[in-house]
């Protein structure tokens, strides 16, 4: 009788542990970290194992967990202690009914032996009602708990990456000549959310698994201490084996995150750059170049892989010894009858409970390791200290130097005084050398010179998006570095060779040059005000017989425009900021003489009363300046009226001017 019972519970304890474990490996083995990369995702050839990148195994640092790490990541939820309140509190309701369901199956298993007829009927209706009720309020328990966890991971998630966004667009630009663009994407969508997911889902599956862990024991010794013993043997040995595997998830995972944004930025550069992809056939080439980017990081899932695999491969023969040592020693109890069969049953039914808590801990603990991981990377992006001279304000600041700040004193003279720079990618390179500059106030100064000898330099100095190594900018009597960079920014206009449009509408793109926030101004102000600037830039043409006019989408970076329009859409929108300065940087160069001409009116109209810089490439445009500088080896090598450089027997500007004219004639022929 006794082995018949044996057998008909190790069935019934049998499937529910499938159960249990199925369930909970669905839950937490979660081999990716993100929702950008799934193995799933990638169906290699037979045979085509991708070799890890010997990149990934040099570059990644190694990660080493601190409580300062674990600080930092756990105050990402510091904000939302009310909502994680009520999520514990539904955690131990719904808990507390998990963990009432083997105690009470074992009841219900010795009633069946007690018990007959009308006597078991009524015990079975009262049981089954009160189950219903017990069920019921997990059941709310456990939609509460999710429901307050996922929308917290959300709002942490966008706090984060407002914070991260935030950070990123207040680096200077050294910062990102040395990023790329898509990893930089890659860690506001992916890291962030591996982070959030760390201190919320994964806190609350982690709760769930330790309070279970420890009801499971508690129930388990008041049942049998005997039993209890037995069954907790390997627990600190898979603790040890748990701890180990974390660390090595942890590094994994920081190569993880840092391979994907490798394959990231390829993706990102490449649809921005299509046309050029398309014009040189260079399909297949980034076709294999992507393939073997996001191939390095099926290898590094390979890993992760076969490190969960064996781990959980080994908890789980762990478990099942455990799982025959206690069908066996309670065997024995029920033969000597010092225990019941509904113990028995309620006693393995904990041990289940506690292994799939205990194995959820372990998850926890990953996850945890996870999040630190991609943490470490925002940390540092954060942290990095290309920050403090870029965040600089002028809210509270009204005078410099015992003036007030007023466009007017952005008209005086701007003086580069021994200026030397190098840029921070190329520190080799001494690109201007003890340049010695002057800039009239209200003039025009163009500034010419051969390829490569500085000429666009000395706009990115002046605008503060690079300091130089040695030597000072001043407007007036006041160096630049003195002054707030978003006032002093705000008064120089820039127009590019090149103009980045944004993917909106023209409108959008003009109203962008208004120098404060366009929220603050009214509708109609501003509605009017880039009307005019696009009539001043000579745009308001082609804008007016465009189907949707002003409301005509632009395309990424302006592509569905040409080379003239998107100029003059810029032109407008350096117009609309009213600058004290305007920087030209080759503005015209790249244009065909119908645009040219429509830009250089334009610009005519918009340079009086204006300190204007010239970056110039065609040299006839210049002809008209107050002043041309001429740029030779990073010094200045002439400087004068155009006829006056003319005038210099083998001058640098008189032989610039000459080749340039040859090369048109040889064009024209």
């Amino acid at each position: 009788m006794i082995f018949h019972r044996l057998t008909l519970l190790s069935s019934f304890i049998n499937r529910s542990s499938n159960f249990l474990i199925h369930s909970h490996q669905c839950r937490s083995f979660k081999l990716t970290p993100n929702r950008q990369f799934s193995l799933t995702s990638i169906r290699p050839r037979r045979g085509d194992r991708p070799q890890l990148l010997a990149n990934n195994a040099t570059n990644t640092p190694k990660v080493k967990l601190t409580f300062s790490d674990l600080g930092k990541l756990f105050r990402l939820a510091q904000n939302e202690k009310g909502r994680i309140g009520c999520a514990i509190i539904l955690l131990f309701i719904s808990s507390s009914v998990t963990m009432s369901v083997p105690y009470i199956l074992g009841k219900i298993i010795d009633m069946l032996q007690t018990y007959k007829h009308e006597e078991l009927r009524r015990r079975l209706k009262q049981t089954t009602l009160l189950l219903i009720g017990v069920f019921g309020i997990g059941a709310i328990a456990n939609f509460g708990r999710i429901y307050l966890i996922l929308t917290t991971s959300q709002r942490i998630i966008k706090r984060v990456r407002e914070q991260l966004f935030n950070g990123i667009l207040r680096k200077e630009m050294a910062f990102f000549d040395k990023q790329k663009t898509g990893e930089l994407v890659n860690r506001l969508s992916s890291d962030t959310e591996v982070m959030s997911n760390a201190v919320t889902q994964n806190i609350s599956d982690g709760l769930r698994a330790l309070t279970q862990s420890v009801a499971g024991v508690g129930l388990m010794l008041y049942i049998s201490p005997q039993l209890a013993l037995v069954g907790l043997t390997t627990v600190p040995p898979v603790a040890v084996g748990a701890i180990l595997f974390g660390r090595f998830i942890k590094r994994l995972s920081r190569k993880v995150q840092d391979a994907l944004a490798k394959a990231t930025d390829v993706a990102e550069e490449r649809f921005s750059n299509i046309r050029t992809v398309k014009s040189f056939s260079k399909e297949e080439q980034e076709i294999q170049l992507y393939n073997q980017r996001i191939s390095n990081v099926l290898q590094l899932k390979y890993k992760e892989s076969l490190a969960y695999g064996l781990f959980y491969g080994m908890t789980g023969l762990s478990g099942n010894i455990i799982v025959l040592s206690v069908f066996y020693f309670g065997g024995v109890s029920m033969s000597e009858e010092s225990l019941t069969i509904g113990d028995l049953s309620s006693f393995l039914l904990y041990a289940f409970y506690v292994g799939v808590s205990i194995s959820g801990i372990f998850s926890f603990h990953l996850e945890l390791m996870k999040g630190i991981g991609a943490s470490q990377t925002v940390w540092s992006i954060l942290n990095d200290d290309h920050n403090e001279k870029i965040i600089l304000s002028s809210q509270s600041q009204h005078t410099i130097h015992g003036e007030p700040l007023t466009p007017a004193l952005m008209l005086r003279d701007i003086t580069f005084d021994s200026i030397s720079f190098r840029y921070p990618t190329r520190p080799n390179v001494l690109v201007l050398d003890n340049l010695i500059l002057r800039v009239p106030g209200g003039k025009v100064l163009a500034i010419c010179g051969s390829s490569g000898s500085g000429k666009s330099t000395i706009g990115q100095l002046l605008l503060r998006f690079y300091e130089p190594q040695s030597g000072q900018i001043r407007i007036g009597n006041i160096p630049i570095k003195d002054m707030p960079l978003h006032w002093l920014r705000s008064n120089i206009g820039t127009v590019p060779q090149e103009p980045v449009l944004f993917s909106s509408s023209i409108y959008d793109n003009i109203a962008y040059g208004y120098p404060t926030v366009i929220e603050n101004v009214p509708e109609t102000v501003l509605k009017n005000k880039v009307m005019e600037a696009a009539n001043t830039a000579n745009a308001s043409g082609f804008i007016e017989q465009l189907p949707e006019k002003y409301n005509t989408k632009v395309g990424e970076r302006g592509t569905m425009l040409s080379g003239g329009q998107k100029q003059r859409v810029a032109l407008s929108r350096a117009i609309l900021r009213d600058p004290s300065i305007l920087v030209l940087d080759e503005a015209t160069s790249a244009l065909d003489a119908q645009s040219e001409y429509l830009v250089q009116e334009a610009l005519e109209k918009i340079m009086v009363n204006r300190t204007v810089i010239i970056i110039a490439h065609r040299l006839s445009t210049i002809i008209k300046a107050d002043q041309i500088a001429v740029l030779d080896k990073g010094r200045i090598g002439e400087q004068g009226t155009y006829a006056e450089l003319m005038n210099i027997e083998n001058g640098l500007f008189r032989n610039l001017v000459a080749t340039q004219t040859m090369v048109d004639v040889d064009l024209e022929e």
